[in-house]
């Protein structure tokens, strides 16, 4: 441990403030709003789940922190315009997680946690439908009017499918079981074959989507995220295709130079090394 003082909460929200002041201020950060920060907030958030994926532990502080500024960022361009500030932030979150936790806080407050209570007595599927209940009653109170309202836009294609059937299968809008997803799955693709062999590339690729959708509701059914399922394949890939490459470097050429027979031989060679590493 160092004895040098570390910066406290404090510190970053007077940094946030310096940064945007108009007199002495950063020039670029004063020149940010609501929608332009958007894009780093997401980028900062998959920066988050690569470390963690990846394992690198001692890049998460770094990583965890460029997340958080970009809720100190939010919070004072609210600040700003007299609508909140990070402290609301900070109480309606907590209000919030021991509302939804009645099991860990009967009496509603951090302080009945002192009384003992012991949250393992409790069943998961009495948790996870006390939050769900909790949940619904937040929707209503924002006058939400469909069960999908609150799912947002901006999230990335896959995870946003992957929430709306989970949302729609809990008002009774599913298939009983993984067998009548594997139908529909073949039925997508029979349906974007259909649409190839008619030469109708429009509607082959309007098919694909519904592929996509159907295969997405599969994962959800065998408990897989599809993000974290999709950037693993990526990885895969990846690793394999750089196997290729450097195969083929060690001759003195490139894909370009190899015929798809033998780069195809060599991803094999990937998958069995993979799968077999003492024979490396």
């Amino acid at each position: 441990m160092t004895d040098t003082p570390r910066h406290s909460l404090q510190d970053l929200l007077t940094l946030m403030a310096v940064l945007r002041d108009p007199g002495q201020g950063c020039p670029w950060d004063l020149k940010q709003d609501w929608d332009s920060i958007v894009p780093h907030t997401l980028e900062e958030a998959y920066e988050v789940a690569d470390a963690i994926e990846r394992r690198a532990y001692d890049e998460l502080p770094g990583e965890l922190g460029d997340l958080l500024f970009q809720v100190v960022y939010y919070s004072q361009f609210a600040s700003e315009e007299g609508r909140f500030d990070f402290h609301d932030v900070v109480d309606t979150l907590t209000a919030k997680m021991i509302a939804r936790h009645p099991h860990v806080f009967p009496e509603g407050t951090l302080l009945s946690r002192r009384q003992g209570i012991d949250a393992t007595q409790v069943e998961t599927a009495q948790v996870n439908s006390r939050w769900e209940a909790l949940k619904a009653e937040e929707r209503q109170s924002r006058q939400a009017v469909s069960v999908l309202d609150d799912i947002p836009r901006a999230l990335p294609a896959l995870s946003r499918a992957a929430k709306l059937t989970k949302r729609a299968s809990r008002v009774g809008f599913d298939w009983p079981d993984a067998r009548g997803v594997l139908d529909k799955i073949r039925e997508e693709l029979d349906e974007v074959e259909e649409a190839l062999v008619a030469g109708d590339d429009a509607h082959a690729r309007e098919e694909v989507g519904d592929l996509l959708f159907a295969v997405v509701n599969l994962a959800r059914r065998l408990k897989a995220d599809p993000e974290q399922a999709l950037r693993a394949t990526n990885a895969k890939f990846e690793r394999r295709f750089r196997h290729v490459e450097t195969a083929l470097a060690q001759s003195g050429r490139t894909p370009d130079d190899a015929s798809l027979e033998e780069m195809d031989g060599y991803w094999n060679d990937a998958k069995r090394l993979e799968r077999y590493p003492q024979d490396s």
